[in-house]
């Protein structure tokens, strides 16, 4: 008979050790770094829950594929294996190897996105977004109004509202929008996948339009076995075969191999245009490295080789999204309201539902963020207004459309017990949350603000 319990499809091989700290310690650390939890030193953090990126355990057989990493400057074997790879499984020609995914969006966007264009995207996650307002183009987000609503209950909420995108390209123009993006899974949203059927109504519009449409892809694996789950017709599909069609309907891709690459430093970006890529290859030489590592050392390559090999099995994926689900599962038995439902990646704790005496402008989910951390030593982010607010000319900010605190979790990383120790937190959190105080930001950069921004309590 079938048993309930899903457990992790591995065996542990080595550990590193945690530390805990005193309630003390972690406030002393909370003022030395102005409330911004990207400051802590990580030997601050018990459990860190920051983010999925480059944080996750690589198996044995990456460890070994990296034994066999060859450094050579160019012409690497790594690379040329790394290439078949992502060639195999996103049917793109024009590979191109780079150290991250933000890597892979600034050449991108350097080279097809000009001042005063669009680009349209389910939800643009920081970095996209950031990367494309600093060439001067607007970042739209046009994900379906069930998306926008951390409560309500959809299948695909990561979807792009497509007849949103036809207004979009009648009110700008088709010359002011060098691409659409599509991100899978939705990260701003939610963790939410995307439909295949959504997938391929949007290729239709970039296709009556003549404009190329290009993937966010860093979680494909986990968005194709959602739609192995929910989408009818898919369930008996591979997720390899699904993550196959979802690709065959974009003309490029962004990834970083630090998410579903299951690697600790990685990504490329892909596309079949051979003229656009010469002149991203031309980008990357100036300031990333030769074409054929692209910033990376080749047992990097190798790495990311056999992790987007490995990801793609189906066991893992069917515990990677119950571990994510239980977590949701425990922050809602603690009263503590979630993004429904759960996401791939993390769970995302609805701070603005949770704390409704914090105004906006009082930054509920960092807020909230810094109390897991006070009481409990654990590290998530804020997804809300310090992330996505927008500054106005009069010194003000239109605030986020959600307020949320993102706790993604590490692949491979943490095991129930650490889980079970986040949502007691959760709890403990949730049941004084009349006493939680806001906050006001006191220096922050022009970009990416969040990243290096420092607070005070209100």
């Amino acid at each position: 008979m079938p048993f309930r319990t899903i457990i992790e499809p591995f065996r542990i091989h080595s550990t590193q050790a945690i530390t805990h700290t005193t309630p003390e310690q972690r406030e002393a650390a909370l003022e030395r770094v102005g409330y911004n939890l990207f400051g802590l030193h990580a030997d601050d953090v018990l459990i860190d829950l920051l983010t999925d990126s480059g944080t996750g355990a690589m198996s044995s057989r990456q460890w070994a594929a990296m034994m066999d990493g060859d450094e050579s400057y160019a012409g690497s074997r790594s690379f040329y294996r790394f290439q078949d790879v992502v060639r195999s499984l996103t049917g793109l020609k024009e590979v191109i190897p780079t150290h991250q995914g933000r890597a892979a969006e600034r050449i991108l966007f350097s080279t097809v996105v000009k001042a005063g264009q669009v680009v349209p995207n389910n939800t643009h996650f920081d970095t996209t977004r950031a990367n494309i307002e600093f060439c001067g183009a607007e970042a739209r987000d046009l994900v379906i109004p069930e998306g926008r609503v951390p409560a309500t209950r959809h299948p695909f909420k990561g979807n792009m509202d497509v007849a949103a995108l036809e207004s979009t390209i009648r009110e700008v123009g088709r010359e002011r929008i060098p691409l659409v993006m599509v991100t899978v899974t939705n990260n701003s949203g939610g963790g939410q996948p995307v439909s295949l059927q959504n997938l391929q109504a949007v290729r239709a519009v970039c296709e009556r339009h003549g404009i190329p449409l290009y993937l966010d892809a860093c979680r494909f694996a986990e968005n194709a076995y959602f739609i192995k789950l929910r989408e009818p017709g898919y369930a008996s599909a591979t997720p390899r075969e699904i993550a196959r069609r979802m690709f065959a309907l974009a003309d490029g891709c962004t990834m970083s191999a630090k998410k579903d690459g299951l690697a600790n430093i990685g990504g490329f970006l892909a596309m079949n245009d051979p003229t656009v890529a010469r002149e991203c290859r031309n980008l990357l030489i100036l300031t990333e490295g030769f074409p054929t590592y692209g910033g990376l050392a080749g047992y990097d390559l190798e790495a990311v080789a056999t992790g987007l090999d490995e990801v793609l099995d189906e066991e893992y994926l069917k515990y990677r999204l119950r571990s994510t689900a239980y977590l949701a599962e425990k922050a809602e038995q603690a009263g503590v309201p979630v993004v429904q439902p759960p996401g791939g990646h993390a769970v995302y704790l609805d701070a603005k539902a949770l704390l409704p005496h914090l105004a906006p402008a009082q930054y509920p989910a960092q807020a909230l963020a810094v109390e897991l951390y006070r009481v409990g030593g654990v590290r998530g982010v804020e997804i809300g207004s310090v992330m996505f607010g927008k500054r106005t000319p009069d010194g003000g900010e239109t605030p986020a459309p959600m307020e949320l605190v993102r706790l993604a979790v590490p692949r491979r990383t943490y095991t129930q017990s650490h889980i079970d120790y986040v949502a007691e937190v959760i709890a403990d959190v949730a049941r004084r949350k009349e006493r939680l105080r806001g906050y006001r930001i006191v220096e922050q950069a022009p970009w990416l603000r969040h990243f290096t921004a420092r607070f005070e309590p209100t």
